[in-house]
């Protein structure tokens, strides 16, 4: 559907019916709908429109980590469903009472939980996020306007179907999701400024289109998914704890927000920055190292045995260090002290994650205390930064803003409260 101002009178009206529904309800629909997502008919549905937008995605020249991004398989669709169901099985947020108020004049104010409303996601080449923005938001009553890009447009179609289809098998309105089909720049600056019907817009994608959204809109936003990380090697660093978490951080998955685009490293452990940049070299990921590391390890390349490939080693440009490279690409940047590294980081980052491997633990504590991010770990992958490895289930996105929500945004984060007041007769 195109007409903008009807997907969002009947966005507006679906949420009011579906802030009345019970848990159950709510509950039997998600589970419904993930049983659905796994019919063989809906499966080959889906990944025939996958298929068109990933041949798009080819003809069009996307890089590697975004097509990771946009690829359906039976696997990721099975993991969609799981994702519903445990949705399903988390606790309610809905209805929750979070603080009970006896005042003297004998009124009693509930402070409880409520749904937002109307939630606008906007997003890029990323179809999973149809489902998962979908049961986040139905689980807590809250309708969704969902606006992906031209990238996935066949897959987001093929996904919302299936999804109104067990919405209205289920007895509830299937308008409690929209999908915009237009992909122009048009309609999606019209979007950004419905505010009559849209109560919050959440941007997924890259810093890019997560900028345009703040810049345009009007409608509130709460920033996501951009992720410059970095992990900084202290120079107490353990390098048996460096080279796997490095490794991870940056290649398990490529194109996600929570991967490693940064080095930071104490100009007193450069030699720990050899082994670190050989693991990742098997996966030829190229290093971009600033003139004290570049230095290393052009000396390092011409020890027997050190197994360096000089091939996959350039020089920094500062461009190089507030990156998010989404690719096989890695950063490196030397620093005197922790205070720097701080002082680097804040200033490079997009304040999604970012991580310290010391064995020291005063250095450790100035780090998590000094940095300017959602997530700050010590001695841990960047990649845990997620609903899932945090036991909130799936997320919306991860929040790098600092009012209503930041870091994994799960059930709670979409929630809003308002205030019950229960009284006897009482005036002022």
């Amino acid at each position: 559907m195109t007409d903008l101002l009807l997907i969002g009178q009947r966005a507006k009206s679906a949420s009011r019916k579906l802030a009345a529904l019970s848990s159950d309800e709510k509950n039997a629909v998600l589970l419904s709908a993930a049983d659905a997502l796994l019919i063989d008919e809906n499966v080959q549905k889906i990944l025939e429109g996958n298929a068109k937008d990933l041949d798009n995605a080819v003809k069009s020249g996307m890089s590697d980590g975004l097509k990771d991004r946009l690829r359906l398989t039976k696997e990721r669709l099975q993991d969609m469903a799981q994702a519903l169901r445990d949705i399903a099985a988390l606790p309610d947020p809905v209805g929750e009472v979070l603080e009970t108020i006896e005042r003297p004049n004998g009124l009693r104010l509930l402070k409880t939980s409520a749904p937002i409303g109307v939630i606008g996601i906007i997003y890029e080449a990323r179809p999973n996020v149809t489902s998962d923005a979908w049961s986040l938001c139905f689980k807590t009553s809250n309708a969704v306007i969902l606006k992906g890009g031209s990238d996935a447009i066949h897959s987001n179609i093929a996904i919302t179907e299936v999804i109104r289809s067990a919405m209205a098998s289920g007895g509830v309105d299937p308008d409690g999701l929209m999908l915009i089909e237009a992909t122009d720049h048009e309609t999606t600056n019209r979007f950004m400024q419905m505010n009559d019907y849209v109560d919050v817009l959440i941007p997924r994608g890259s810093q890019r289109l997560i900028q345009a959204v703040v810049k345009n809109a009007s409608v509130p936003v709460i920033e996501t998914g951009a992720g410059n990380c970095h992990i900084y090697i202290e120079k107490t660093g353990d390098i048996d704890k460096a080279v796997p978490i490095v490794y991870n951080a940056k290649t398990q998955r490529i194109g996600v927000c929570n991967a490693c685009e940064s080095l930071v490293i104490d100009r007193d452990a450069l030699e720990k920055l050899v082994p670190v940049v050989k693991k990742l070299q098997e996966k030829d990921v190229i290093t971009y190292a600033d003139e004290a590391s570049f230095e290393v390890l052009k000396k390092a390349s011409g020890t027997e045995g050190a197994g360096l490939r000089m091939e996959l080693v350039n020089k920094a440009t500062e461009e190089d260090f507030a990156t998010e490279y989404l690719d096989y690409k890695i950063s490196v940047k030397t620093v005197d002290s922790t205070d720097e590294a701080i002082e680097h980081i804040n200033l490079n980052s997009t304040h999604h994650s970012e991580a310290i491997i010391t064995e020291d633990a005063a250095k450790a504590e100035k780090f998590l205390n000094g940095i300017d991010s959602a997530c700050v770990y010590w001695n841990a992958s960047t990649r845990f930064t997620d609903g899932g490895c945090f036991g909130f289930g799936a997320e919306i996105g991860i929040s790098t803003s600092k009012l209503h929500a930041r870091g994994p945004m799960g059930l709670r984060e979409l929630t809003t409260y308002k205030y019950k007041i229960y009284g006897n007769g009482q005036t002022r």
